[in-house]
């Protein structure tokens, strides 16, 4: 019997090819980011308001202009048109509406990975960062969920964008679907450690000796101290936790539904390309 034809599916290239001035953003907003949720590490946090409630809201207005110079740059260098935005407020949308109704990360249930995986790797990075932005702040302000935490939420989740459109291309078939498994795993746990941090050095228990505990954040100690014992607090207090649960979650999500997905959304980035002149004799 003849071998039946699989549907050949164009590659996506929405988003895909970034210009300089799409990475500049990219990597200004990386470093702001960074040393956000690291400074204490660099500055000894001593005497400041718990859990950045005094900075939070300065990384939260530094991103939203960050937010609008990427779409900029992604327009100009033909990395986004109408249809590819009209794409992401829809991923949007649909991230925000059924995060809070199947947890919204309570006990680690986290729906809005697997998607932001997904569409990274369909239409590649800028735009999965954009997806990482805009799905945590509109889930935020549907579950009433906006404070100190979100503007580090919004960066973690566009990292996650970022390096799932940055995976190798060339994985196709069953083994694409491992690939993004494994990266669903890691990511989840990644996630967790970097929004551990982000609160981590503000709440040491200091006892009565004026000795901190164990796994307590040490003011002006060294990197690598503070490191080791920030790594202890996050395998005790969310690794085999919150963020197993969301590796879990976002593991099964992909394995179940990655293939049709991505599918759909390879369509859809294909239905949205811009076919370039021809050229005249």
């Amino acid at each position: 019997m003849p071998r039946a034809e699989s549907l050949e599916i164009p590659d996506p290239v929405i988003g895909v090819a970034l210009g300089w001035r799409t990475w500049l953003v990219i990597a200004l907003s990386t470093l702001l980011g960074l040393f956000a949720l690291g400074w204490p590490l660099i500055i000894p946090a001593v005497d400041v308001s718990p859990q950045h409630a005094e900075d939070a809201p300065f990384v939260f207005a530094a991103l939203l202009p960050i937010i609008l110079l990427l779409v900029i740059a992604q327009v100009a260098e033909g990395g986004l048109d109408s249809k590819a935005l009209a794409v992401l407020g829809v991923l949007s949308a649909i991230n925000a509406a059924i995060r809070p109704a199947l947890g919204a990360g309570t006990a680690g249930i986290e729906s809005v990975f697997f998607l932001l995986v997904l569409a990274g790797r369909a239409f590649g990075p800028g735009f999965g960062y954009l997806l990482g932005f805009t799905s945590l702040f509109a889930s935020a302000l549907l579950t009433a969920g906006i404070g100190p935490w979100l503007p580090f939420q919004m960066l973690c989740a566009g990292w996650v964008g970022l390096a799932a459109g940055l995976l190798p291309r060339r994985v196709k078939g069953r083994w694409e679907i491992v690939m993004l498994i494994v990266f669903g795993i890691v990511s989840a746990y990644v996630y967790g450690a970097l929004m551990n941090l982000w609160f981590w050095p503000f709440i040491s228990d200091i006892d009565a000796n004026g000795v901190p505990g164990s796994l307590d954040y040490i003011p002006g100690a060294p990197i690598g101290e503070n490191l080791t014992r920030f790594g202890w607090f996050t395998l005790i207090t969310s690794t085999g936790g919150w963020d197993t649960g969301r590796a879990i979650t976002t593991s099964l999500a992909i394995l179940i539904l990655g293939r049709p997905v991505l599918t759909v959304l390879r369509r859809a980035s294909g239905m949205a390309r811009i076919a370039a002149p021809a050229k005249t004799g």
